[in-house]
């Protein structure tokens, strides 16, 4: 059985949001600096540089869907004015805006988006 490569890139983003119909103080409008992990596999190296896709790359297109949501507040984002953008809801939405964009030779596995560091919520396909 081939073997496989798993990449996976860091970023951050600043935003506010208030989560409709909590029933505590996350419903009231607070901030956060959000972490978002994306992790890619494949099993294709470039022949030539012998990388999965370079980081820059991915960091580029993830730079380029979270570049709609920094310092804006979430609730009034066009796509979470309906949903809630909750840390669940964010890694959807991030994980669908990347998955289109992916080169030929990778797969995008999941997205996780935390707004701290002790918890962070994972969005995957099948």
């Amino acid at each position: 059985m081939p073997g496989k490569w798993k990449l996976t890139i860091a970023q951050e983003f600043s935003a506010s949001h208030q989560l409709r119909n909590y029933c505590g103080k996350c419903e009231n409008m607070h901030g956060h600096n959000f972490g978002v992990e994306v992790v890619v596999e494949g099993d294709t190296l470039d022949p030539e540089v012998q990388y999965l896709v370079d980081f820059k790359t991915l960091k580029g297109m993830t730079k380029s869907v979270l570049e709609r949501l920094d310092h804006t507040h979430l609730n009034e984002v066009e796509c979470f004015k309906e949903i809630n953008p909750s840390s669940e809801n964010l890694a959807m939405f991030i994980y669908r805006n990347l998955k289109a964009g992916m080169p030929e030779n990778v797969s995008l596995v999941e997205v996780s988006v935390s707004e701290n560091n002790t918890s962070k919520a994972t969005y995957w396909e099948e």
